[in-house]
């Protein structure tokens, strides 16, 4: 969930192909920024080798890219600036099932600066909160079944039709919501609430529905009002 560009889990899961392992290894303990042929040179590779796999890296957020002279030369004649790898600033946290503990965190420390500013009640501030990181969320989605289960998937939520209704299988917060049930579960209401707000669905209805072994939230089909 958020605004990386890929998940944690597909990140991480790239580094399973050996070369690709050995170049992020070698950019990582480097103290500057490397280009794409000092990494061939270092790693017996060839360039178009090396290009492949750190494109694969920053692609992953696991790279940062800058573009810099080196040499310290500069003004005309100095050419044209070279693409420099690091190790990315943005951190990684792999759970499987996938969690969301990081925006969880994010959310109810928004919401109780929200609550000391305007005198709301910490929940009712959560769930404001959450709702309009749903309606961003949602922004993008279309009001198909296949554009929510994406959409959801994305999440984290592994949703699953069953019998008109998305049922979520996975809680990207399942932890805090086995200890704190009330709160999270309100906030997760209000922010697949604002998902389904955000990308217009007049005629879904996300609604608290605990069951073992699923999200405390479903999303239900419901005929929108009669327009007069």
């Amino acid at each position: 969930m958020g605004d990386t560009p890929r998940s944690d889990v597909s990140a991480v899961s790239s580094l399973d192909e050996p070369v690709r392992r050995r170049v992020y290894d070698h950019v990582r303990t480097q103290t500057t920024p490397v280009s794409r042929d000092d990494v061939a040179e270092a790693l017996g590779l060839a360039r178009s080798t090396s290009a492949f796999h750190l494109e694969k890296l920053a692609d992953e957020g696991l790279l940062a890219v800058e573009f810099a002279r080196r040499g310290g030369r500069s003004g005309p004649g100095a050419g044209r600036p070279a693409k420099l790898y690091r190790r990315s600033d943005r951190e990684f946290s792999v759970h499987l099932p996938e969690r969301a503990y990081a925006l969880a965190g994010e959310l109810f420390a928004r919401a109780i600066e929200d609550a000391d500013a305007t005198g709301a009640s910490p929940r009712a501030a959560l769930s404001a909160r959450a709702h309009d990181f749903g309606r961003g969320l949602g922004a993008d989605t279309g009001c198909t079944d296949d554009d929510l289960l994406a959409a959801l998937a994305t999440c984290g939520y592994e949703p699953r039709r069953s019998d008109g209704t998305i049922v979520l299988v996975n809680c990207p917060f399942h932890t805090l919501a086995r200890q704190h049930t009330d709160m999270v579960c309100g906030m997760n209401l209000a922010l697949l609430s604002g998902l389904l707000d955000g990308a217009g669905c007049e005629d879904r209805r996300a609604t608290l529905a605990p069951a073992e072994g699923y999200c405390c939230v479903r999303i239900e089909s419901e005929q929108p009002p009669a327009r007069e």
